[in-house]
């Protein structure tokens, strides 16, 4: 399906891209800072993140003890998250329960913006169902053909992220969406490397994906660091991404989980620009002279000029023509038509020759 509608935003290969500001779980450390309760800082996020043009804002729902052993071990940059047990971290953030979500999702419609979350496990899949029009599915449950069965009965449209996946493993999970009769689906590429050094950012598999899966929309979530220019997220809408995910935070500098790639305000607003520009300057795909050309094309070009005085009845000869602008008499693929003919009139020097000149 080359179209989907996720609220009142349509996703097609025409639209521009859908952007998706990935606040997952930063509102923790941003409510330390600010000094705020944890659902503040929540809705502060989700204001920024519409002010500053994002179409969606995006949370993560789970329990740790839900998707966990307490020994997972991590596999982020301890760098950066120095967290070495997955189930240290989760536990970290997993406070907010279905009562906090719904206030979230009612603070993002009066924000007019969309609210999506993450649901990591059924039980979060059913309270999510009332609040959101979409689901994404984490590439880490890629292979978890029983959670993703049970979010495609929902029917609703489903983000497949498909970070350290293979082609096999990504016709997997759509079979298995196709299986509920749900055929809303946007397969987003996804480097699965927290942060993603921008060799290994691959963008070249949107372009590939899109041609595994012609009949899919493709997007592209994304882990590197911002550049300044935000130029990783708009090559991907250039190569074809008509969704794109970001982590979203509001302060870069903030120690842990996912600031440290995340895109703050700025960038987002400076992401939405360039995806701007980008829609302007695409313009079509077909060749053909475009209504601010019409004006050159027809004074840049040039016509066949008399090169010097041509008396009524003369045989015109070579050296008796020349071409210049504007481009409004006859056109200079037609001279070898023009020599030999006779002059129906007198035409003076730098004078353009028109048809009805002719004998």
């Amino acid at each position: 399906m080359k179209k989907i509608k996720i609220g009142k935003k349509v996703i097609s290969e025409q639209s521009r891209p859908f952007i998706i500001a990935e606040a997952g779980v930063n509102y923790y450390e941003i409510s330390e800072k600010k000094r705020i309760s944890l659902i503040d800082s929540a809705k502060l996020m989700i204001k920024e993140a519409s002010e500053n043009g994002a179409d969606a804002i995006k949370f993560q729902t789970y329990k740790a003890e839900r998707i966990v052993l307490k020994n997972s071990p991590a596999y982020w940059d301890t760098k950066k998250e120095k967290v070495a047990s997955q189930y240290e971290l989760f536990k970290k953030y997993d406070n907010f329960d279905e009562d906090e979500f719904k206030e979230l999702a009612k603070y993002a419609k009066k924000q007019n913006i969309i609210f999506l979350s993450t649901p990591f496990h059924e039980e979060a899949v059913d309270f999510l169902d009332e609040l959101v029009p979409a689901f994404k599915i984490s590439s880490s449950d890629i292979t978890n053909l029983p959670l993703i069965k049970y979010i495609a009965k929902k029917g609703k449209p489903i983000f497949l992220s498909t970070g350290a996946s293979t082609i096999c493993e990504i016709e997997k999970a759509i079979n298995t969406i196709e299986g509920e009769e749900n055929n809303q689906i946007v397969v987003m590429h996804c480097i699965l490397e927290y942060p993603t050094k921008y060799e290994n950012a691959n963008l070249n598999m949107i372009k590939y994906l899109r041609l595994v899966f012609p009949e899919r929309l493709v997007g592209y979530s994304d882990h590197t660091i911002p550049n300044p220019s935000m130029l990783v997220l708009t090559v991907s809408a250039l190569l074809g991404a008509k969704v794109i995910e970001k982590h979203f935070t509001l302060d870069k500098s903030l120690p842990g989980n996912d600031h440290y790639h995340a895109m703050d305000p700025a960038d987002l607003k400076k992401l939405v620009n360039n995806i701007n520009l980008l829609e302007k300057i695409l313009g079509q795909n077909k060749k053909k002279p475009i209504k601010c050309e019409l004006s050159a094309r027809k004074n840049a070009r040039r016509s066949i000029v008399a090169k010097t005085d041509i008396s009524y009845g003369k045989k015109i000869t070579q050296d008796m023509l020349t071409l210049k602008r504007p481009g409004i008499g006859i056109e200079p693929e037609f001279l070898s038509l023009i020599i030999g003919r006779k002059i129906a009139r007198d035409i003076k020097k730098d004078e353009i020759i028109k048809w009805e000149d002719l004998i």
